[in-house]
């Protein structure tokens, strides 16, 4: 018999608090080993760990009240964890969390959504796409399994937006984005998602804004599971799970997963 994939995905959450009972089923229907959450808006003090863990979880996390979060929610303890980039000034916020798994390096990003284009936000959304990139290179090698994933505030291609015209120019979906984000690519990452599920009409993010947005298809493929080549060639399928979105209370992003054979 073989063994189990190994079952990565990830979810901005947008309050790990508010969403700890859809959290809670699908950790329990799903059983991935790693779950990487975004936006999970709570201090340290407060984050709900031991829900986490009397369900059969160990999470890493860091936080802060109202903002940002990160967290990986893990079937066994993540190893070398750590948050932020190494050295130079400390982030607005806590937006990344990284640590190993199965021999896998696990970065979690959630990354600045930029506000709009003449906001200083924006330029600090470019840069935090830079600095990636230079933090891969310094800790990494293209030849490493290393897996990026998180809510990267960035749809690639027009078929990641519901209506690419109209959107283009938006923060989120942006010719100066996409080029920084590429240079991070360029290190060696391969779009996971897009190797299984090249088909259009594929969104991680339904806007609260817009009425019965899921079922009008008004979506954007803004969260990502990325990986080096050598982990992408042992990748088995890809998919966005769209039931936590139409589930009560839910998020405004819903999980992407990724599977992986390892042996």
């Amino acid at each position: 018999m073989s063994a189990a994939p190994f079952k990565v995905a990830t979810f901005n959450v947008n309050s790990v608090r508010s969403r700890m009972p859809i959290l809670l089923d699908w950790l329990r229907e799903h059983e991935p080993d790693a779950l990487c959450l975004q936006e999970t808006k709570v201090e340290d003090k407060d984050f709900p760990a031991g829900e986490f863990e009397a369900a059969g979880f160990h999470v890493a996390f860091r936080g802060q009240k109202r903002w940002n979060g990160v967290a990986i929610v893990s079937r066994a303890p993540l190893e070398q964890v750590a948050f932020g980039f190494e050295g130079g000034p400390a982030e607005e916020g806590p937006r990344m969390i990284r640590g190993v798994l199965s021999g896998v390096a696990i970065v979690n990003t959630y990354i600045p959504q930029g506000r709009s284009e003449e906001d200083e936000q924006f330029r600090y959304k470019i840069g935090w796409f830079e600095r990636l990139r230079e933090h891969f290179e310094a800790l990494y090698r293209p030849e490493d399994l290393v897996l990026w994933c998180g809510d990267l505030n960035h749809a690639p291609e027009p078929i990641d937006v519901y209506d690419p015209k109209r959107l283009l120019g938006h923060v989120c979906f942006h010719p100066e984005v996409d080029r920084v984000y590429r240079k991070v690519l360029e290190w060696g990452l391969v779009d996971v998602f897009r190797m299984h599920r090249p088909e259009p009409k594929q969104y991680s993010f339904y806007d609260y804004r817009l009425p019965s947005s899921v079922k009008r298809g008004l979506g954007w493929r803004i969260d990502h599971i990325l990986a080096t080549r050598p982990l992408a060639d042992k990748s088995t399928a890809a998919y966005i799970d769209l039931a936590p979105r139409l589930k009560p209370k839910p998020s405004d992003h819903t999980p992407v997963v990724a599977e992986f054979r390892l042996d």
